[in-house]
């Protein structure tokens, strides 16, 4: 017997295998980061099982699997899923009408359970909302992780000319808030990816305790994204970029990432457009989730590619950049590896990032990067050494950046080997489920009555000593 966990991810598309990583704006960084953990928790001796709660969806838009009430991930780990809401698939805005429900359908599941979870982990603002509620019930603690916060998204669109009205109205960004607000206060453990987090993002809420905050990096799966390349998948990935690109061979910029706002895409294409040399000497690959349609898309998207397009014609990028419409799980460690091969970069311009696990993907495959300066690429850099920061607002200074991530040879190796044997050494998933379970048992030690008993002991006892008072 051991530790039972339960995992709220109620937003996005989330599945065992093949994640749809950038088909829309809700699938993205944290889907897999959940997944991730939920299997390295498996696979340990402490844990007996973790339940993955998301939403049921019946829509002819998405695929069959997101319709199945049970999916086993591995031994020790299952997807359930529950309705709520309409059978559609809903962005993650218009779900705030329906999270009640889930909360009723939730406590009626588990309080016919013999054995109740140990712990319950919310993620984003949505599932801490019903995560509170829950944990009260049920009398459990409640560990809450953000992934983005509303109020530092907030200032970014504001920064980037929207209107408080038009932010209310496309993002629901006061539900939010006000969400994360009570998720802070009646959370017992909060888990960011970094220092930066709490420091800058986490302290402009009321709500929040330094006291409860415990910085724990995501890791990568080195089995997957490593630096040996096969000339099979080289092959295939050439075969992706030929439609766009006249020349293959040139170092290739690429970017990987869904097709929101707050990924500040286009303004990548306009500091490559503004480059004489960058567009002579180099190839600009944008991967952007799959679209069958662009006319199909939601409106964030339809925006973010009508700019990525308006900027190719200004710039008259043709042959230069690539934008391909499809590609599968298998071809971004592959990218990673073709971008490498062809001594490129990896480019995150995104406004805001919390974390960026793409950034410890690209340098465990050996790839440089050009990255944000804020929030967790300052500590990826700070461990790895591996490519350039910068301030992604300013156009002009993301030129320069670029130019001089391609100038230096002997740079771009050092950098290409930092990243390599930081990443080894700093984010692996084992390092990150070690240190996860060491500070549950840490945290509830210094709750239990008896000082002395250990969070296993009391968690299989059904110790209500462990909980705080909320």
């Amino acid at each position: 017997m051991g530790l039972k966990f339960l995992y709220l991810h109620l937003h996005g598309l989330i599945r065992s295998s093949s994640l749809e990583l950038g088909r829309d704006s809700d699938t993205g960084g944290q889907t897999q980061y959940v997944l991730e953990l939920v299997k390295g928790l498996a696979n340990t001796s402490q844990v007996e099982q973790v339940d993955l709660v998301t939403r049921l969806i019946n829509d002819n838009k998405v695929d069959k699997s997101y319709s199945k009430e049970k999916e086993f991930i591995e031994p020790g780990a299952q997807i359930l899923r529950f309705q709520f809401g309409p059978n559609k698939y809903l962005r993650k805005e218009l779900l705030w009408p329906y999270l009640d429900e889930l909360t009723h359908n939730l406590i009626n599941y588990y309080k016919k359970l013999d054995n109740k979870p140990n712990f319950i982990h919310a993620h984003y603002a949505d599932a801490g909302y019903v995560g509170i509620r829950l944990s009260q019930v049920l009398k459990v603690p409640l560990i809450f992780t953000g992934h983005s916060l509303g109020r530092e998204k907030k200032r970014k669109l504001i920064e980037a000319g929207l209107k408080i009205n038009q932010i209310e109205k496309l993002y629901f960004i006061s539900k939010r808030i006000n969400a994360e607000e009570e998720a802070l206060k009646y959370a017992d453990i909060v888990v960011t990816s970094t220092k930066q987090e709490s420091i800058y993002q986490y302290s402009q809420y009321n709500s929040f305790s330094f006291d409860k905050s415990k910085v724990i990096a995501p890791g990568v799966n080195h089995k997957k994204f490593h630096h040996i390349n096969s000339t099979t998948e080289i092959a295939e990935i050439d075969n992706m970029m030929l439609p766009f690109l006249k020349d293959l061979r040139k170092p290739p910029f690429l970017a990987i990432s869904r097709a929101v706002r707050r990924k500040n895409i286009p303004a990548l294409v306009e500091a490559y457009g503004r480059s004489e040399k960058l567009k002579r000497k180099t190839n600009l690959i944008l991967v952007l989730g799959c679209r069958d349609n662009t006319s199909k898309l939601d409106s964030q998207q339809k925006d973010v590619f009508q700019k990525i397009f308006e900027m190719i014609d200004k710039y008259n990028l043709y042959g230069k950049v690539a934008y391909p419409k499809k590609h599968s799980p298998a071809n971004i460690p592959a990218l990673y590896r073709w971008a490498a091969s062809r001594g490129g970069i990896f480019v995150n311009p995104a406004l805001t990032e919390p974390f960026g696990l793409t950034l410890l993907e690209a340098s465990s495959c050996g790839l440089p990067i050009i990255a944000t300066d804020d929030g967790g690429p300052k500590e990826i850099h700070s461990k790895c050494d591996n490519g350039l920061l910068v301030d992604v607002s300013d156009i002009n200074k993301l030129k320069l950046a670029l130019e001089q991530g391609i100038t230096n040879s002997s740079q771009w190796k050092l950098w290409s080997r930092n990243g390599i044997e930081g990443v080894h050494r700093h984010f692996s998933w084992n390092t990150h489920v070690r240190k996860y379970l060491s500070v549950l048992s840490s945290q509830y030690q210094k709750s239990t009555i008896d000082s002395s008993s250990k969070i296993k002991e009391s968690c299989l006892k059904g110790s209500s000593s462990l909980i705080k008072p909320h």
